[in-house]
C-alpha cells in the first residue's frame, strides 16, 4: 500500500505539471495575438484538452491525499477538500475562456482585414479573465489547501521534514506572488518577479514527485498512520 499510494501520487503530480505546461497558449500573451488568433485554433484546442486533464488530475490528487490530512485532523481534512476542489473547479471554468478565444478568432477571421475595434477590448478582457481564473481563482484555494496537506505530512513524517517545510515555504512565496498580482503590483503573470516567486513551489513539487517515485512514503510512518486511521 505504501509503495502503490506513493507512486500513484508521484505520477499524478508529474502528470499535472506536464498538463499545466501544455495548457498554456504563449501566442495569446504576445502583443499581436489578435492578428494570429484565428490561426492558432489548434493550439487553443490542445490547451483545452490539457487543462481539462489537469482538472481531473487535481481531483485525483485530492482523493489520494485526503486520507493523510484526515488522519491528522478531520476538520483540516474538510477544509483541505473544500479549498482544493474549489481550485480544481476554477480550472474547469478557465476552459470556457479558451473556448471564447476560439470563437473570437473565428469572428476576426470572418471580419477580414478591418475587424471592429471592440474586438481588441474583448480580447483584453478575455486575457485578464483567464489570468484571473488561473492565477487567482485556481491558485489561491489550491495552495491554501496545500498548507493543510504539508502540515499533515510534517506531522505524520511520511516524507522528510525538509521536504514538507520546503512545500510550506514555497506556498508562502506563491501566496505573496498571487497577492502582488491581485494588487497589480506586478505587471501580469509573465512578470519576472511573479515567476521567480513561484519557482520554489514548482521545484518542490517536482522534487516531491520524484522522491515519492524513488523512495515512497516512510514505511514506519505509513504504518502508524494506517493504524491511527482505523
Amino acid at each position: 500500500m505504501n509503495v502503490s499510494t506513493a507512486r500513484t501520487l508521484g505520477l499524478l503530480l508529474l502528470a499535472a505539471l506536464v498538463c499545466g505546461l501544455f495548457s498554456s497558449v504563449p501566442a495569446i500573451e504576445k502583443s499581436d495575438y489578435l492578428a494570429t488568433l484565428a490561426s492558432i485554433g489548434p493550439q487553443i484546442n490542445v490547451a483545452i484538452v490539457f487543462q481539462a486533464m489537469m482538472a481531473m488530475l487535481y481531483v485525483a490528487i485530492v482523493v489520494v491525499t485526503y486520507p493523510i490530512v484526515k488522519t491528522v485532523s478531520p476538520v483540516h481534512a474538510v477544509a483541505y477538500l473544500a479549498f482544493r476542489l474549489t481550485g480544481a473547479a476554477f480550472l474547469v471554468v478557465g476552459i470556457v475562456t479558451l473556448m471564447l478565444f476560439h470563437t473570437l478568432g473565428q469572428q476576426i477571421a470572418q471580419a477580414g482585414l478591418n475587424p471592429p475595434a471592440y474586438y481588441e477590448t474583448l480580447g483584453m478582457l478575455l486575457r485578464q479573465t483567464r489570468d484571473g481564473l488561473n492565477h487567482v481563482g485556481m491558485i489561491l484555494p489550491w495552495v491554501i489547501g496545500g498548507l493543510f496537506l504539508y502540515h499533515a505530512l510534517l506531522k505524520t513524517r511520511l516524507i522528510p521534514r525538509w521536504l514538507s517545510a520546503w512545500g510550506i515555504a514555497g506556498i508562502v512565496f506563491t501566496l505573496v506572488a498571487t497577492l502582488l498580482y491581485m494588487l497589480s503590483i506586478v505587471q501580469g503573470v509573465s512578470s519576472p518577479v511573479y515567476l521567480i516567486l513561484n519557482v520554489p513551489l514548482a521545484l518542490q513539487e517536482i522534487t516531491f514527485a520524484v522522491y515519492l517515485l524513488a523512495r515512497g512514503f516512510r514505511k514506519e510512518s505509513f504504518a502508524s498512520m494506517a493504524m491511527a486511521g482505523r
